[in-house]
């Protein structure tokens, strides 16, 4: 799926699978190293939680551990890099969301990983460097088109 000469590698995929697109986060995961940010969106169902159990994996987490984050914000991982992973699903856009699940301070650890899925709340909140989109276009049984980008 993802070109071994990348170090992250951009592009887009077709996943007809969830098994699919949870290799496809995995494949992606295996490259990060620390201080990546990834931005999330997709519809409700599409595969965005999927994908971060899939870079779990990759991480060394225990992937029975991984859940949407929707009513707690933020859920930690620790294994061989720090994940947090971030749902602002039920936050008003804008920099109140970030304001509500301590994005700065979760960005001043610039070893771990930051999965924020319903990224597109964050409105014009200014991040750092190293970060990449993740799109999951798709619902129901369909096959999903992941892009993967630098922002």
């Amino acid at each position: 799926m993802i070109r071994p000469d990348d170090s992250h590698s951009a592009g887009a995929w077709t996943s007809r699978s969830p098994e699919e697109t949870y290799r496809l986060g995995e494949e992606f995961g295996g490259r990060l190293t620390g201080g990546e940010i990834i931005l999330l969106s997709g519809t409700l169902g599409a595969g965005k939680t999927l994908f971060v159990k899939g870079i779990a994996d990759a991480l060394g987490m225990d992937t029975d551990e991984v859940t949407s984050p929707s009513f707690t914000l933020v859920n930690l991982y620790r294994g061989r890099l720090t994940l947090y992973h971030l749902d602002l699903y039920r936050l008003a856009e804008g920099a109140g969301a970030a304001h509500a699940v301590d994005l700065d301070d979760l960005l001043a650890d610039e070893e771990a990983v930051i999965a924020i899925e319903w990224a597109e709340r964050l409105g014009n909140y200014r991040l750092p460097d190293n970060v990449w989109r993740v799109e999951i276009d798709g619902d129901g049984d369909e096959p999903r088109r992941v892009t993967i980008r630098r922002a």
